[in-house]
C-alpha cells in the first residue's frame, strides 16, 4: 500500500534540495550514527533514508547492499508523515499496509521497522534515522530513546553539512569578486579616486574573508562537539560497544566498561587482539571460536560464554556482533557488543534449584508420612522384639540390624525433607566450636588413620543454628572429602574463623549478604572436580560415586540446612588439586549459656487410662504394648467414631488420649474437638507421619497438649506423655 504524501510535501522537497544531499558519496560521521543506532536496537539492518519524489535513497546503511529503492515500496514514507515519535512496525507480515510488500515478501525480508523522522529547523520531514530486523519484535523504551536522540545527531551532522557548503559558496563568491576587482583595479589605475575606491572595496573584502575564517572556526567546534557527544552515547552504555578488522586480528575500538567486566585495561586489549579469545573459559573457548569464524557467513554473530578475570572469578558474558559491508558486499569491519549477564545466569541457576526443590519436596511429603508409619511399625516391633529376646544372640543380632537400618531409613526421610525445605530445623544461638569438635572426633573413629585430619578453630561468637543439623553438615562434607582420597592417603583440614562479607563476595555467593559471618571450611587433598562436576553438585541425586556407594543426597542435604540457617556455602576445587567447601553461618549478638544434660530413667505411669486410636490396627496394637510396658492402661481404635462413642458412653474413663492425626474420614484435629465437646479438659496427643502445614505450635494453638512424631522412641513418647498427664493446668 503507497504511503499518502505530506501536507507540505512541496516546501519538503525544496528544504531537502537546499543540503544538496542525494547521491552523494558515503561519510563517516554519517556511518558512525547509523552504527550506532544498529548496536543500540541490536538489529541487522540499519538506514539513513532520504525521501524525495519518487524514491527513497540511503545517504548510509547497514545490513543491505543497495542503495535506494521505490517510494511507493519505502517504510520511510510513512515515517515522513510522523514528525514527533518513532514510526514503528513490529510485525509487518500481519500489517494491512505492507503484507504484499517486496520488501517483505522478498529480500531483504523485512518483518520489523523502526524509524525515526529526520525532523530540520524548518520543521520538515526529510527523511528518517531507522532500523529493522528479519523477525517481529519491539524496541524497550531505552532503545526509544537512543534511537531518537541519534536521529537528532543525524539532522546535525545535515545541518553543519550545509552550513559548511554555505561557507563554501560565499568563499566562491568572494573570490570571483576579488578576480574581478583586480580586473578593475588594472583598468582603472589611472584615476586615484577610482583606486581610492576600489581599496575601500577590497578592505571591506578582506574583513569579509576573515568573517568567513571565524564562521569555519565555529564549524569545526559544532562538529568537534557532535563527535564527543558520539563518543560519550558509545562509552556510557553498561555493554561493551566494540569494533574489529574483519580477520579479528586488529581492535578498532572498546569502551571503557570492558575494564570493569573483563578486569584488563583496553589498553592491554588493544596491544594483544588474541586476549579475547585466551581469556575465555577452555570449556568454552573452542565453541566461541567457531560462532565467531561463522559470522562471515552468517551475518551475525551471538555467543554466551564465561570468562576467566585475573582476580581467578568467572563471569557471563553475552556476546553479539556482525558484518559491516560495503556496497560491493565486501567485510570491512566486525561490530558488536557484550554484555555481563552473570548475575542474571545466577539468578536463573537458583531459580532451577528452587524448581528441583520443590518438585522433590512435594513427593518428599507425599511419601513421608505412609514410610514414617511403616518405619514405626518396623523400629516398634524391633524393639518389642528385643525386649522379648534376652538371652537369644543370634535373634538380638539379627533384630539390631534391622533397628540400625530402620534408623538410617528415618534419618534418610529426615535429610530429604530438610534439604527439600519441607522441614525446618529448630534453631537456637550456639557456639560452633564445641559442635565441630564434636563431629571431628566421630569423623576420626569413621576416618581411616592413614588421612590425616588437621583443624584450626578460631574462637568465634554465637550462631543461630540447630547442633544436629550442623554436625550432620560436617560429617557429610569430612566423609565426602574422604572418598576424594581415593588412595586414602592426605589430608583433611577444617578450619573455623570470623570473616567480613563485603559486596564482591556477597555477588560471588548470591545467597550472601554484606556483614559478618563464622566461616567453617573443610579441605582435602583428594581428586577434585571439574566445572561440569561443580555445575551439579548440590542436585539431590547426583553422584560421581560407583552405583551402591553414594545416594547423592550429602551434599544436596548441606545446601539445603545451609539455606535454612541463612547462610550459604560455596566451593573451589580443580581436578588433581583437592576440593575446599566454605559454609558461611551468620553472627548475632548473644550469649550463649553453658547446659549439662544428664540421662534419666524413662518416666513410668500408674495405671492411667489411655486410649490410642490410628486407622491401621499394626500401628494401634504396637502403641499399646509399649505404653503397657510403660505402666498404662490402653484401649485402641481404628475408627474415630468409635473413639468418639466410647468418649461419651465413658466420661471420665479416660486420662488421654492419643490420636493418628491423617485418618479416613475424619483427621485426628477434628476428631480431638468433637472429644472436647463432651470432655473439655481431656488432654490430648496428636501423632503424625509427616505434616506440611501441622507443626507443634499450630497443635498448642487448637487447644492440644503435644505433637509427636513417627516413628518415636519409647523414651520419647514415656517423656511427652507423662509431662502432658502431670501438667498443673491439665485440670
Amino acid at each position: 500500500m503507497k504511503a499518502p504524501l505530506p501536507p507540505d510535501e512541496a516546501e519538503r522537497l525544496e528544504n531537502l534540495r537546499e543540503y544538496h544531499l542525494m547521491d552523494t558519496p558515503p561519510e563517516q560521521s554519517f556511518d558512525d550514527l547509523t552504527l550506532l543506532a544498529a548496536q543500540i536496537c541490536q538489529t541487522p539492518i540499519a538506514l539513513v533514508s532520504l525521501i524525495d519524489e519518487e524514491r527513497q535513497w540511503f545517504k548510509s546503511k547497514i545490513g543491505v547492499c543497495v542503495a535506494e529503492t521505490s517510494r511507493d515500496t519505502a517504510f520511510c514514507a510513512y515515517a515522513i508523515l510522523h514528525k514527533d515519535e518513532i514510526f514503528e512496525v513490529r510485525d509487518a507480515g500481519a500489517d494491512p499496509r505492507f503484507v504484499n510488500n517486496p520488501l517483505v515478501t522478498d529480500d531483504p525480508q523485512i518483518r520489523y521497522y523502526a524509524g525515526a523522522p529526520l525532523v530540520t529547523p524548518d520543521g520538515r520531514s526529510l527523511g528518517a534515522l531507522c532500523v529493522m530486523d528479519r523477525t517481529p519484535r519491539s524496541l524497550s523504551p531505552e532503545q526509544r530513546a537512543g534511537l531518537t536522540a541519534l536521529s537528532r545527531q543525524v539532522v546535525s551532522q545535515m545541518e553543519l553539512r550545509r552550513q559548511a557548503r554555505q561557507l563554501i559558496d560565499q568563499m566562491a563568491e568572494r573570490e570571483h569578486a576579488e578576480t574581478l576587482l583586480n580586473e578593475q583595479f588594472t583598468e582603472l589605475t589611472a584615476s586615484k579616486q577610482e583606486a581610492e575606491h576600489l581599496l575601500g572595496r577590497a578592505e571591506k573584502m578582506r574583513l569579509a574573508l576573515l568573517s568567513m575564517f571565524e564562521d569555519e572556526r565555529r564549524v569545526g567546534k559544532k562538529l568537534r562537539a557532535s563527535e564527543e557527544r558520539f563518543r560519550e552515547l558509545a562509552e556510557n552504555i553498561n555493554e561493551v560497544f566494540w569494533i574489529t578488522d574483519p580477520t579479528m586480528h586488529e581492535v578498532h575500538y572498546v569502551s571503557p566498561p570492558y575494564e570493569k567486566i573483563w578486569g584488563r585495561s583496553c589498553a592491554s586489549l588493544y596491544a594483544s587482539p588474541r586476549q579475547w579469545l585466551e581469556v575465555i573459559h577452555p570449556d568454552d573457548i573452542s565453541r566461541v571460536a567457531k560462532a565467531a569464524a561463522g559470522t562471515f557467513n552468517a551475518g551475525k554473530f551471538e555467543a554466551t560464554y564465561r570468562i576467566l578475570r585475573p582476580d581467578k572469578t568467572v563471569r557471563w558474558i553475552h556476546d553479539k556482533g556482525f558484518p559491516v559491508r560495503n556496497a560491493a558486499g565486501e567485510v570491512q569491519r566486525i561490530v558488536g557488543t557484550a554484555e555481563d549477564i552473570t548475575e542474571q545466569r545466577n539468578l536463573e541457576d537458583q531459580f532451577r534449584q528452587a524448581q528441583k526443590m520443590e518438585s522433590l519436596g512435594q513427593l518428599a511429603g507425599g511419601i513421608a508420612h505412609d514410610f514414617n508409619n511403616i518405619l514405626s511399625a518396623i523400629s516398634t516391633s524391633t524393639y518389642l522384639a528385643q525386649l522379648d529376646a534376652e538371652g537369644h544372640p543370634a535373634i538380638l543380632e539379627c533384630l539390631e540390624n534391622i533397628s540400625e537400618a530402620s534408623v538410617r531409613a528415618t534419618e534418610l526421610v529426615k535429610q530429604i525433607l530438610t534439604f527439600s525445605r519441607q522441614n525446618k530445623p529448630e534453631r537456637i544461638p550456639v557456639k560452633l566450636n564445641d559442635v565441630v569438635t564434636e563431629a571431628i572426633k566421630l569423623l576420626r573413629a569413621s576416618v581411616p588413620a592413614t588421612i590425616r585430619i588437621q583443624s584450626e578453630l578460631a574462637a568465634v561468637p554465637a550462631v543461630l543454628a540447630n547442633a544436629t543439623a550442623v554436625h550432620q553438615v560436617i560429617m557429610n562434607l569430612g566423609t565426602n572429602a574422604w572418598h576424594a582420597m581415593r588412595d586414602q592417603t592426605g589430608l583433611l583440614k577444617i578450619e573455623m574463623k570470623i570473616r567480613d562479607v563485603d559486596d564482591e563476595l556477597a555477588q560471588a555467593c548470591p545467597d550472601l549478604r554484606p556483614g559478618q559471618y563464622v566461616q567453617l571450611s573443610v579441605s582435602d587433598t583428594g581428586c577434585g572436580m571439574n566445572q561440569a562436576t561443580l555445575e551439579h553438585i548440590f542436585e539431590p541425586f547426583f553422584t560421581t560415586k560407583d552405583v551402591g556407594e553414594g545416594t547423592g543426597l550429602g551434599l544436596a542435604v548441606v545446601h539445603g540446612i545451609m539455606k535454612s540457617h541463612d547462610g550459604g556455602i560455596s566451593v573451589f576445587s580443580q581436578p588433581g588439586e583437592g576440593t575446599t567447601f566454605s559454609l558461611y553461618f551468620p553472627v548475632i549478638e548473644t550469649e550463649v549459656a553453658e547446659q549439662k544434660i544428664e540421662a534419666a530413667p524413662i518416666p513410668r505411669g500408674h495405671g492411667e487410662h489411655i486410649l490410642m486410636v490410628d486407622d491401621e490396627a499394626v500401628l494401634a496394637s504396637l502403641g499399646k504394648k509399649m505404653l503397657e510396658r510403660l505402666g498404662y492402661v490402653v484401649t485402641t481404635n481404628t475408627n474415630p467414631l468409635d473413639a468418639i462413642r466410647a468418649v461419651r458412653d465413658q466420661p471420665g474413663n479416660f486420662n488421654l488420649v492419643i490420636t493418628d492425626l491423617t485418618m479416613p474420614g475424619m483427621d485426628g484435629t477434628k476428631l480431638g474437638a468433637q472429644l472436647r465437646e463432651s470432655q473439655p479438659h481431656l488432654p490430648i496427643i496428636i501423632m503424625t507421619g509427616y505434616s506440611g502445614v501441622m507443626t507443634a505450635t499450630k497443635v498448642r494453638d487448637l487447644g492440644f497438649q503435644e505433637l509427636l512424631s513417627k516413628p518415636c522412641t519409647l523414651r520419647t513418647l514415656g517423656e511427652t506423655v507423662h509431662r502432658v498427664l502431670h501438667k498443673p493446668a491439665n485440670g
